[in-house]
């Protein structure tokens, strides 16, 4: 039996970060990874600066974690820098998933089309940008939680086609 794949959570929000409000996306990103399967523990909280998100993402894939999950940062505010350290520190994008998680979006509100988040791969780990609100971040994740799996695996090298 194969183990679960690890998933880390980062959570970015100035006022999380400085402990101005709760981080509950993170917490309904966790329990919905944990279901899915993932080993995940907790999120870790950053402010909206370009270079930590892009530090904590590389951080996180160099320790090993196979699925590296981002929330907040994703909307047109001047702070809302998740997409631009996103792709400072991936090898490539993922352009499908994005699509994905906004067309999931978008069945529950106009707004969604103003979300940047991005998906991408690092080495073998993939990344993807949440909505920072805990309903954009569930229904985002939902979109597409049929596909890790097999994204995962193909990340592995595991190209087979069956």
């Amino acid at each position: 039996m194969t183990a679960a794949p690890r998933a880390h959570v980062i959570t970015v929000s100035d006022g999380a970060f400085h402990g101005k409000r709760e981080d509950t996306s993170g917490a309904a990103v966790i329990e919905m990874l944990k279901a899915g399967g993932f080993e995940v523990g907790r999120p870790q909280v950053v402010p909206d600066e370009r270079g930590q998100i892009t530090d904590a993402i590389v951080s996180a894939a160099s320790a090993g974690n196979r699925l590296i999950v981002t929330t907040g940062g994703t909307g047109l505010g001047p702070r809302d820098v998740t997409p631009q350290a996103t792709k400072d520190a991936i090898d490539y994008d993922v352009p499908g998933l994005g699509e994905a998680m906004r067309r999931a979006g978008a069945e529950s509100t106009p707004m969604a089309a103003l979300s940047r988040g991005i998906a991408g791969v690092r080495g073998a780990s993939l990344v993807l940008n949440l909505p920072g609100s805990p309903k954009g971040a569930r229904e985002s994740l939902q979109a597409v939680m049929p596909v890790l799996a097999h994204a995962l695996a193909l990340l592995r090298g595991d190209t087979e086609h069956r």
